[in-house]
């Protein structure tokens, strides 16, 4: 789809924006939206088997066969659009969709992390458009710690860049952001052994797995797509009392991204908004990795849009 935006930091541009479409045509639409890494496959179908993203909901929380499910590739994502992006861009591009596809109004917004900061924005900026808000691990602000854990990662890529070795610097920044999507006490269990001398140089049990996240990442990400979305966090701002669509708003004890305070805040600020807490050794990442505690969530806060909508 090629869309004109009106940027909140850029100005007025022609996006492309990529977007897929599971489950029947006259079902209730739900808009699924992920983390930075996300993209527009969700769950596998007929017509693209393999694997999305959020498999782990496939037929629990994310059911095809009563949601006709709607997700797009964050504009950005493909590393072209080299300027400043706001959670608000996207929020615009999914209302772009939602038109293309003659959907006046969605079921819910379902956002997981960066994605739940376009949903409150969605839900700030198109209230008409929507009936439920699910807001996982995502705030109305993005928190100054995790800013600041995010600046890093961006120093790393531009090292990396002035070295002439984008992959390394990307690689680096990946691995800086695994270690605040989960939490010590998964690393406690899963890499306790002693570290190993390997030609004369120390090397910590985690090692192998960090650069094995990294070189799946550096493989299908361009850096400027990294940075810009990074960006994009941080500059993420939406007032909660703005969003008066009912809200679900879903936090992680262990989160060390998204704390516990600000989505408290977040829930206590919204009009109609409600907030349901969970415990996970994988922090920001539990949206991911804690499939029926989510599903639960999920199924319940979807019981009163299953009726009739567009």
């Amino acid at each position: 789809l090629r869309a004109t935006l009106s940027m909140r930091h850029a100005g007025e541009r022609s996006v492309d924006i990529a977007w897929e479409v599971v489950g029947p045509v006259d079902a209730p639409v739900l808009v699924v939206a992920g983390g930075i890494s996300a993209h527009r496959h969700a769950i596998a179908s007929h017509d693209f088997p393999e694997n999305g993203w959020w498999q782990n909901q496939s037929g629990t929380g994310l059911d095809a066969r009563r949601f006709r499910l709607l997700s797009i590739d964050w504009i950005g994502a493909d590393g072209t659009l080299d300027v400043a992006i706001d959670s608000a861009d996207q929020a615009d591009a999914i209302a772009a969709v939602l038109d293309a596809l003659g959907v006046e109004k969605a079921a819910a917004f379902i956002g997981s992390s960066y994605g739940a900061m376009v949903g409150l924005q969605f839900a700030a900026r198109h209230p008409q458009r929507v009936r439920r808000l699910v807001a996982i691990s995502g705030a109305h602000r993005a928190h100054p710690y995790a800013s600041a854990w995010r600046a890093l990662q961006r120093q790393a890529v531009a090292l990396g860049q002035l070295q002439c070795d984008e992959g390394q610097g990307l690689a680096l920044a990946r691995q800086l952001a695994m270690l605040s999507y989960r939490t010590p006490n998964e690393f406690a269990e899963r890499f306790d052994e002693a570290p190993q001398l390997v030609h004369g140089r120390a090397r910590v049990a985690a090692q192998d797995y960090l650069e094995h996240c990294a070189a799946t990442w550096v493989a299908r990400t361009s850096p400027t797509a990294f940075l810009r979305l990074s960006e994009s966090i941080d500059l993420h701002r939406v007032d909660p009392r703005e969003v008066r669509v009912p809200t679900t708003v879903v936090a992680i004890v262990e989160d060390r991204l998204v704390p516990l305070d600000d989505l408290f805040a977040l829930a206590e600020g919204l009009p109609r908004g409600e907030i349901r807490v969970l415990r996970s050794k994988y922090g920001h990442d539990a949206f991911l990795t804690e499939p029926r505690e989510i599903a639960d969530i999920l199924g319940k806060s979807l019981e009163d849009v299953c009726g009739d909508v567009a």
